[in-house]
């Protein structure tokens, strides 16, 4: 068992396993199903995180709304595709991101993938998008958003997004920190 520790001191516990097949983790993920169980899968190690809490739930649901507010006002067309499971067994790799956006047009991998980090875990998530093919990943961690952009040799830690040039990071981040995620949502929409 690994216990894994947050920045904020809050403390979750996860099942790290090496070794594991495809095969295992497809029976895993039925066996799970309905648990509230995140799996997370590179190259034979699984990552298996309790069900998720609500130090995780709010922002992420709270930054997903002030996105989609955001795109919405901005007639930017989108299709949210929330946790639907990417990857496969030829790439090695599978993740549910916390939430995941293809803009212009459904595609079978999302344009933008987002993490809300409230602990540490072993697994390299970028590793796991770069195979995929997701354009820019999103990482909300103590409300502080980090933006990272694919290139050909990996991802690149960049200072704003490039698939929402005009979106002012700063003002994305102060929102979804406010306490109370109805005025935060009403108090951005009035802001854009």
């Amino acid at each position: 068992m690994v216990i894994a520790t947050s920045k904020a001191g809050s403390v979750t516990s996860g099942v790290f396993l090496s070794n594991v097949t495809w095969e295992t983790l497809e029976k895993l993920d039925v066996d799970l199903s309905g648990t509230g169980a995140r799996l997370t899968y590179l190259d034979g190690c699984l990552e298996i995180m309790a069900p998720l809490s609500e130090a995780h739930e709010e922002p992420r649901n709270t930054l997903g709304q002030l996105l989609e507010i955001y795109m919405r006002m901005k007639n930017i067309r989108f299709y949210a595709r929330g946790s639907t499971t990417i990857g496969m067994k030829e790439l090695g790799a599978r993740k549910e991101p916390d939430e995941s956006y293809c803009l212009g047009t459904r595609k079978s991998v999302p344009d933008l993938a987002i993490e809300v980090i409230v602990t540490s875990g072993g697994i390299d998530i970028l590793e796991i998008y770069r195979r995929v093919g997701v354009r820019e990943v999103w990482f909300w961690e103590d409300g502080v958003i980090s933006v990272y952009c694919l290139r050909e040799t990996g991802y690149e830690l960049v200072s704003k997004s490039e698939l929402l040039p005009e979106l002012d990071l700063r003002s994305l981040e102060f929102y979804s920190r406010m306490a109370d995620q109805y005025d935060a949502v009403n108090a951005f929409m009035k802001l854009i």
